[in-house]
């Protein structure tokens, strides 16, 4: 996903709660607070920071936005907080060391543009993980795409911005493109308009299992609901365990 100008309003707009949620799923994998951590695709570095707060010591943030690192260091300065960042491309880490647990969250492997993507970024990941390592990901379903995401449409509106989200079905299976529309309030009181388009793809569970085996995973767990219950057939969203 690639944040242009709206990375401070992406930032404001999201959910706070589910950084907790993520927190909590890196704990239920049992994830020492020791371990050399990756956040990949970490955005505004707020789930980076969570994690430094929680007490893990060992914690860099990779994004391949410019604008979002920025984010990032400016929230793990707020936080008085030592965090590494790099700009970077999931789909070659090959000047990274090796880590113990490598975190990609906010179904960011569905940006990806197809499944060769998906496939290069699974084996960079497994390739940057010491024996032993876990990689803990989530991604969004079919179900979410078809279903979840049909006919999808958001507002939101406050004092300074305004904000549309609509959703369609894209044109191949399980994926779907997001039309995104600001409406930013200037010095003078007028509103200027930012439009963005954003495209997510994803895979059947047998697909990104099979592409994990292929990666070199050995053992790999999926859950729903953050890691508390088992998927179903109306699952929105995969969370996934694997161990190196």
């Amino acid at each position: 996903m690639i944040y242009t100008t709206f990375a401070q309003l992406y930032d404001n707009l999201m959910d706070p709660t589910m950084y907790d949620h993520w927190l909590d799923f890196v704990k239920r994998s049992q994830i020492p607070t020791t371990a050399n951590l990756l956040d990949l695709a970490c955005g505004s570095g707020r789930q980076a920071v969570k994690l430094k707060q929680a007490g893990y010591q060992h914690v860099t943030g990779l994004d391949l936005s410019e604008e979002m690192l920025a984010l990032a260091a400016m929230h793990a300065q707020e936080a008085q907080l030592d965090l590494p960042l790099i700009a970077g491309n999931m789909l070659n880490l090959q000047d990274l060391p090796l880590y113990d647990c490598v975190v990609c969250f906010a179904d960011s492997l569905c940006y990806l543009a197809d499944e060769a993507e998906v496939q290069q970024a699974l084996l960079e990941v497994y390739q940057h993980l010491n024996a032993g390592g876990k990689f803990l990901f989530d991604v969004i379903t079919p179900y979410q795409t078809d279903v979840g995401y049909a006919d999808y449409m958001y507002n939101y509106q406050d004092e300074e911005t305004a904000f549309m989200w609509e959703s369609y079905h894209g044109d191949v299976p399980a994926s779907v493109i997001h039309e995104l529309t600001f409406f930013v309030r200037d010095n003078d009181g007028r509103y200027e308009k930012l439009t963005e388009t954003h495209y997510q793809r994803t895979y059947s569970l047998d697909k990104y299992r099979a592409m994990l085996k292929h990666a070199g995973f050995k053992h790999v767990h999926v859950s729903a609901d953050f890691g508390r219950a088992e998927p179903q057939a109306d699952t929105n969203r995969w969370f996934f365990v694997c161990e190196k």
